[in-house]
């Protein structure tokens, strides 16, 4: 197989996640993942916390792009948490890629990063009829320390291009369930941190706005993987809902994603 011709090398973190499972599932095919796991898992991977830099270190080599998904995802995930999980092990993916000679990140970013305007405008904001729409524009106001740990993401990646021309992406992403259903009672019936009290209905309709399929999840990330020409972009991740007041035109212009999915009306 030549040069030009081989799958591009993906080391993926968090590959036991939510969304991990869905970069592998969906992905395989089309790259040569490689996967990154804190504990060993039941499927090929090297093993290491990302607070470890030497631990994880030779997981960078020969790599052509890093989908950074390891994270603490928690919203309420405390300090102690947050700094080894978010904060230094964030550090350390982008630097073991940059001393490894990567020359793409895909970070995992969230909402999260800027959830404070769903808090203030919540719950009148899932309405279909609401014309509040946040772009990748906004000022950042996150809405909780999980959010200001990918808010401290986005930033290092900014960094990380400016100065080591480095290419990256964040992905402010919704709502990805590993059984793909927006609705299920765990779901509705589970009070929300931060933007309580909603009734169950309100959390339907929070769901129909903030939603995304495991389909269009691993075709943004794919988006992003291939986007040679982008070298900066922060774009947000939620499939094609009936209520989006997180934008969706810029990730169409810059990648080129088109969701296929929507949550039901």
């Amino acid at each position: 197989m030549t040069e030009s011709k081989r799958k591009r090398r993906v080391l993926l973190t968090g590959a036991e996640g939510t969304i991990g499972a869905v970069v592998r599932e969906f992905l395989s095919d089309q790259y040569e993942i490689r996967s990154l796991t804190w504990q060993a898992e039941d499927f090929p991977s090297h093993v290491g916390d990302i607070s470890d830099y030497e631990a994880i270190r030779p997981a960078f080599d020969d790599i052509d792009v890093v989908v950074h998904m390891a994270a603490s995802s928690a919203i309420e995930t405390p300090w102690e948490d947050i700094l080894p999980n978010n904060l230094i092990g964030t550090y350390n993916v982008f630097e073991a890629a940059r001393d490894a000679g990567v020359g793409a990140v895909v970070f995992a970013s969230s909402n999260h990063a800027v959830g404070m305007f769903e808090v203030s405008g919540s719950p009148g904001l899932y309405e279909l009829d609401d014309p509040r729409v946040y772009d990748h524009t906004v000022e950042i106001r996150p809405d909780s320390l999980y959010g200001v740990s990918k808010a401290y993401g986005e930033a290092l990646g900014r960094f990380y291009m400016e100065q080591h021309g480095m290419r990256v992406v964040c992905l402010r992403i919704g709502a990805v369930r590993a059984g793909d259903d927006p609705y299920a009672p765990t779901i509705i019936n589970t009070p929300r941190p931060l933007i309580e009290p909603l009734t169950p209905e309100q959390r339907r309709q929070r769901m129909r706005a903030m939603w995304m399929s495991r389909r269009d999840c691993a075709q943004l990330v794919s988006r992003s993987i291939e986007a040679d020409d982008v070298p900066w972009a922060i774009v947000y991740g939620i499939s094609n809902n009936p209520r989006q007041f997180w934008d969706l035109s810029h990730a169409r212009e810059v990648l080129g994603f088109n969701p296929e999915d929507s949550a039901p009306v």
